[in-house]
């Protein structure tokens, strides 16, 4: 029994790794159940015995991407209540996800009007947890009075996550020549941004940490400003 569900789990692996690089290449219209299942080895029958549909497919590679993100952020502690560090840390949360799907990204970017209303509803779905987690934040934040209580949540975050989908499409591209690091855009991005939404901007710009690359903060003494 263990092993049959091991071979199950894999094989929907497979067909989620596969779907997503045929989504990638081919689009949300041109992508095929045939293809995706030809890329992960299996028969079209096999396909959908896991996925009724290619748009509950495509439902599963959006959620995969942002799988390591959504966790990461689940836990309570993982928030320090401070705006600076908080940012900070989904900022680069949301960075390493928005690198590791650029194709993706770029090819729903791509043919997005023409995205047929079942898989708009689904790419609105499946990305919807990351976002939210954000939004309740900040909502949390204005009953505690360090987040202005005029600011739209929903606005606010849609404008932060749009900078840095903007960032990787501009550095990706080379249209910065170079001029800056990535490191440079996250934290002009979390400085403007903290700026614009704290009640009290002196104090929360001047804390000072750092990023580490296993997605802890930490503080330190320097200033990264």
């Amino acid at each position: 029994m263990n092993k049959s569900i091991r071979s199950s789990t894999l094989t929907r692996t497979r067909l989620i790794e596969a779907a997503s690089q045929v989504f990638a290449s081919l689009g949300v219209q041109g992508a095929t159940t045939r293809e995706i299942a030809r890329v992960a080895g299996v028969n079209e029958v096999t396909l959908f015995r896991h996925f009724a549909s290619k748009e509950q497919l495509l439902g599963a590679v959006i959620e995969n991407a942002f799988a390591l993100q959504t966790e990461a952020l689940a836990h309570p502690k993982v928030w320090t209540q401070d705006l600076k560090i908080d940012l900070r840390q989904y900022a680069y949360l949301y960075n390493s996800m928005l690198e590791a799907q650029e194709d993706l990204i770029r090819t729903f970017i791509g043919e997005a009007k023409r995205h047929p209303e079942a898989a708009r509803q689904v790419i609105q779905e499946a990305a919807k947890p990351l976002g939210e987690k954000l939004v309740a934040y900040l909502q949390s934040s204005q009953r505690q009075g360090t987040v202005r209580v005029d600011l739209d949540p929903f606005a606010a975050v849609d404008m932060f996550t749009g900078m840095l989908l903007s960032g990787m499409l501009v550095r990706s591209a080379k249209f910065n020549q170079g001029s800056y690091s990535c490191k440079d855009y996250i934290e002009t991005c979390v400085n403007i941004f903290v700026r614009g939404i704290s009640t009290t901007p002196r104090s929360v710009v001047n804390v000072a940490v750092s990023y580490e690359p296993n997605y802890t903060i930490s503080a330190n003494s320097s200033d990264l400003e």
